[in-house]
């Protein structure tokens, strides 16, 4: 079957995350390598009556094709959301239901960019979209991150440069680094864009999940003519629906419900009318309460391992909420290298390496702390520590 592939899928390789988890199937393995949300908080009898609410009211209704854009009580319900919480008016007609946050990458590159495009994306940046945005073969800019989002000088260089198509970011508890942009670094990069075709595509998958601090206004509200957001209910619901949506003005809207269209015609109906159901009969605050109080303990137990049986001279970030922190090895020290010693040691990470464009043997690496309980992960902090400590000797 030689040949018989297009470049785009050849020269995009599988998701190193993917394949580590399958290593990580093994339960006596300690796990800080997934981005899973933490399964025991799922809301699974609210689910259970949900999903029988809609068929006892609804029936074979829900079971029939659908709009694409999304069933519109749900994108009311998401509209209203963004109203009361983050004080941002949209429009149902401006949200875009999809198979997830992913697919609106995929989307998004379909429906925008041009083989040789020019996207700008941090580095380290979020391996899905990477991986998407790889299959339209555009030029990548990696722009690095600092504390308080990408640095500036470089972005503004970027952008004055180059024709910037797409700039992605992680904004809020970025995956995998932890931080969070700063209003002055979100500012700044709206006053940079403000007048160019550059849009600003805002990931915001973990923005609910503050466990400190004080929340900063979206993209969306500051420059929302340059921006289009994506958001999820993987992370505050389940992720096995597969729901997330697409924000954007009626012009970039109109396209991409034409690749949507292309693509698997509507979003699961079922699914939809069963997160609606749960979001009407339940209270989404209570549940997203209870996730952070949970994310914050358990981000505390690992910097307070990490304190304990890392060398003195790692540097880590310490997030506000979301699920990971990053960590910074002392130069030289490959983080794939200590993946390989560690999984023989049963704890799990994920090495840098395929959060950035073209490097290889990188001293970084990211960690969960979601899904293990106390003991698990001052345990698996502990053996990770001995491993990075045998590497310095």
């Amino acid at each position: 079957m030689h040949g018989i592939f297009s470049d785009r899928i050849t020269d995009v390789p599988r998701s190193f995350i993917r394949e580590i988890l399958k290593v990580t199937v093994d339960e006596s393995i300690i796990s800080f390598a997934g981005g899973l949300p933490n399964r025991d908080l799922f809301p699974v009898n609210e689910i259970k009556t949900a999903t029988n609410k809609v068929l006892d009211l609804f029936g074979s209704d829900v079971l029939q094709y659908s709009s694409s854009e999304g069933f519109l009580g749900l994108r009311e319900w998401i509209a209203k959301r963004y109203k009361t919480k983050k004080n941002i008016d949209v429009d149902p007609d401006d949200i875009l239901i999809t198979a997830g946050s992913q697919q609106g990458l995929d989307l998004l590159g379909k429906t925008i960019l041009n083989d040789g495009d020019d996207v700008v994306i941090e580095e380290p940046g979020y391996l899905g979209a990477i991986q998407a945005f790889s299959l339209y073969k555009p030029t990548f800019h990696p722009i690095p991150l600092e504390n308080d989002g990408v640095d500036i000088k470089k972005f503004e260089k970027a952008v004055r440069n180059h024709n910037i198509k797409l700039f992605y970011c992680v904004p809020n508890f970025h995956n995998p680094a932890g931080i969070s942009y700063t209003l002055e670094k979100r500012k700044a990069i709206a006053d940079i864009v403000r007048g160019t075709n550059t849009i600003i595509i805002e990931d915001d998958p973990y923005g609910e999940l503050r466990f400190l601090g004080s929340e900063q206004p979206s993209f969306y509200k500051i420059i929302p003519e340059n921006t289009v957001l994506l958001g999820s209910f993987s992370k505050i619901v389940v992720p096995s629906f597969r729901i997330g949506w697409i924000v954007a003005r009626k012009e970039v809207m109109e396209k991409l419900i034409i690749a949507k269209q292309a693509s698997d015609l509507h979003t699961n109906y079922f699914g939809q009318r069963i997160i609606h159901q749960l979001l009407t009969d339940y209270s989404i605050d209570d549940h997203i309460e209870t996730i952070r109080k949970a994310y914050g303990s358990q981000r505390d137990v690992m910097v307070e391992a990490i304190e304990a049986y890392f060398p003195k001279d790692i540097q880590y970030t310490k997030p506000e909420g979301g699920m990971f922190l990053w960590v910074t090895l002392p130069e030289g020290v490959s983080a794939v290298q200590v993946f390989n010693e560690a999984i023989a040691r049963k704890v799990a990470f994920v090495p840098g390496d395929p959060f950035y464009i073209n490097k290889k043997g990188v001293n970084t690496l990211r960690l969960n702390f979601s899904c293990t309980n106390e003991d698990m992960t001052r345990q698996g902090i502990q053996r990770l520590g001995e491993v990075i400590t045998s590497r310095l000797i």
